[in-house]
């Protein structure tokens, strides 16, 4: 599986990159990256725009997209492993929604403290300060129960949903098309530097989720089970929260909400390497970075001169699947009571 995921995202990168209104043979696209790694190998692009094309364009927005997807995934199989449920996914926590509210109320105020990155700064801070919330109020007692961490989940998630629509009623109309496109996510315009803030966070977090997963693995035993092995369950739950929180708000913060990523990819990677967290989180990291890949290429490609918000594709595809898998553990687990 390790390796059939590579080298569909090796090829998916080299499709994309040569894919657009510039078309780039795929020789040339490899070429290219030989020739800046140094080595006198291949056939650079022919088209005098070529090179910068790949280089300042279509790069970053490859990478963006592997480590966009690489943190939704991860995250997803992190808090599924925490709350113990397939269906959980890192918007439970009202990372998404925090992240939102956070971007709209950039966009709505127009400031610009800090230049370009506003926007992104704050949905990156609405996130954090969103999940905060989640995990505060539902601590009680010096214990934090997963149904009350989901339910108080579901009250962020609609309070902010509130107050985006509220922020949307107050902006103007050039406002409320940003808003509605960043819901909506996508992967244009990105540059070099957005790459270059996202990277260390998703890495860390990917890292952080990969040093959690024998104590995951544990969890899955039951709580009681997990404390007689050594396991502070508490802990783990909070450093499990913050790691999705990071990992999340680093994916949405330039990209905005790209939804089911979290939810699709861990869980049908999870059918196929089993639970185990030691392999599901790398598997799941690599799974969900060809499936984003995957999914801009479509976007940018699908209708001509025209660039798609890649949430939407995701939604397209991830909700029939999420009403399977609900249908499916419905039927093995003989209803819900």
């Amino acid at each position: 599986m390790f390796g059939g995921l590579t080298v569909a995202l090796l090829v998916l990168a080299v499709v994309a990159a040569g894919s657009g209104q510039l078309h780039v043979p795929p020789a040339e696209v490899v070429g290219s990256l030989l020739h800046r790694l140094g080595l006198d190998a291949g056939t650079v692009p022919t088209h005098p725009n070529g090179d910068a094309a790949l280089w300042s364009v279509r790069f970053p927005r490859i990478v963006m997209a592997v480590l966009v997807g690489a943190a939704l995934a991860t995250g997803g199989a992190v808090l599924q492993g925490v709350f113990g449920n397939p269906l959980a996914e890192p918007g439970v926590v009202g990372v998404s929604s925090g992240a939102a509210v956070g971007a709209c109320l950039a966009i709505v105020t127009g400031w610009t403290f800090a230049g370009t990155w506003t926007v992104a700064l704050l949905a990156f801070v609405g996130g954090l300060v969103a999940t905060g919330v989640v995990y505060a109020t539902a601590r009680a007692g010096g214990r934090t129960e997963v149904v009350t961490l989901v339910l108080t989940g579901v009250a962020v998630n609609a309070v902010a949903g509130a107050a985006v629509a509220f922020l949307t009623f107050l902006g103007d109309t050039q406002a409320r098309e940003q808003i509605v496109f960043w819901q909506l996510g996508s992967l244009n315009g990105t540059r070099w530097v957005y790459v270059a803030v996202v990277a260390p966070l998703v890495v860390i977090g990917v890292a952080g989720s990969l040093l959690l997963a024998r104590r995951l693995d544990l969890l899955a035993l039951g709580e009681r089970s997990a404390r007689h092995l050594g396991v502070d369950v508490e802990r783990l739950r909070i450093t499990a929260v913050v790691v999705v929180a990071v990992l999340t708000a680093a994916a949405v913060a330039f990209c905005g909400v790209i939804a089911f990523v979290g939810l699709v990819v861990p869980h049908l990677v999870r059918m196929a390497v089993g639970p185990g967290h030691a392999v599901l989180v790398p598997a799941s990291a690599l799974g969900g970075a060809t499936l984003l890949l995957g999914a801009d290429l479509v976007a940018r490609t699908a209708v001509p001169y025209a660039d798609l918000p890649i949430g939407m594709l995701t939604a397209l595809v991830g909700g029939p699947f999420f009403f399977w898998l609900i249908r499916r553990t419905r039927a093995s687990a003989g209803g819900w009571a």
